[in-house]
């Protein structure tokens, strides 16, 4: 038996959908709520000579502002309807939208060998691949 659920995102909501600042932390938090992240987090991130830092539960994190691809717009999910089984559709609504994201690293600038960044580089490398050649 193979799973064929499927999980629908409801982009009706993408217009109306906040443009909040995205942060993409290399840890796990076990929280689902608000957050006071522009009193606690972003008033510390220091800019210095264009490198982001920040001190997070005591790492230092360095960090580096990452644009979504030309023409793309990035998507944070919440789900609304969880399936119960694997035979179950799952719902999830758009809770906000960005076009740029601060990408953060313990310790070390990010660089282009993360995946974040290369992932990003991707639709221009696939259209180059994949597109139109001309004679």
């Amino acid at each position: 038996m193979s799973n064929s659920s499927v999980t629908t995102v409801q982009l009706g909501c993408v217009s109306r959908a906040d443009k909040l600042p995205i942060h993409l932390l290399p840890c796990e938090i076990e929280h689902d709520g608000p957050a006071e992240v522009s009193q606690y987090f972003t008033s510390a991130v220091k800019d210095r000579k264009h490198e982001l830092t920040v001190s997070f539960r005591g790492r230092g994190l360095k960090g580096q502002e990452v644009n979504c691809p030309q023409g793309y717009t990035g998507l944070v999910l919440k789900q609304v309807h969880k399936p119960s089984s694997d035979q179950e559709d799952g719902v999830v609504n758009v809770s906000s939208v960005f076009h740029d994201l601060t990408y953060w690293n313990l310790e070390i600038p990010p660089s282009s060998d993360d995946g974040v960044v290369m992932a990003m580089a991707w639709p221009t490398l696939a259209d180059a691949i994949h597109g139109q050649v001309e004679d």
